[in-house]
């Protein structure tokens, strides 16, 4: 059974750096029996379906495929449709991401920071301009490898940076 993976290339086509062309991005993927590649802008983002259950593997492949072909080597960070879907149903900020989405930052990591990291990031003192309280326990649990991060400098935004965000993984 074929799935939809969206692949997120680190540092591609940023500030005049690691540069690929998206037809030439395709057509790597489209080499290494991806179906249905389709690249979005020149981010470097590459939406495909793939059989292929072992998706670090497949990442390290794609890697491999880009360093050889254009001579660097990009952290490929892959998730599926379906955990995308879980980051957004899971959004704590859901308020503030109504009234301003594009105000919202999701970072995704390669994999499980692991509890010794995920205490580092609960210890910080984050400046008051970025409420990056998502990283609450439940919510760096359910959400495994994904931080979301609110700007709380919008003067749009209903709420504050001390309003608790809620962590829904249902």
């Amino acid at each position: 059974m074929t799935q939809a993976v969206i692949s997120l290339l680190r540092g591609v086509n940023v500030g005049g750096h690691n540069k690929i062309k998206m037809d030439a991005l395709h057509a790597l993927y489209s080499s290494l029996g991806l179906g249905q590649a389709q690249t979005y802008v020149q981010s470097g983002n590459v939406v495909y379906t793939t059989a292929e259950r072992d998706l670090v593997a497949l990442g390290s492949r794609i890697e491999d495929a880009i360093e050889s072909g254009f001579g660097f080597r990009p952290a490929v960070i892959q998730r599926t449709a379906a955990e995308l879907r879980q980051v957004i149903r899971a959004n704590p900020f859901p308020s503030q991401a109504e009234n301003e989405p594009g105000k919202l930052i999701v970072m995704f990591l390669p994999g499980h920071p692991g509890a010794e990291a995920r205490d580092k990031v609960l210890a910080l003192k984050i400046h008051p301009v970025f409420n990056a309280t998502a990283a609450s326990e439940s919510c760096t649990r359910s959400l495994r490898d994904a931080l979301p991060i609110w700007p709380t400098f919008s003067a749009k935004a209903k709420g504050s940076a001390a309003e608790a965000p809620t962590c829904a993984t249902k």
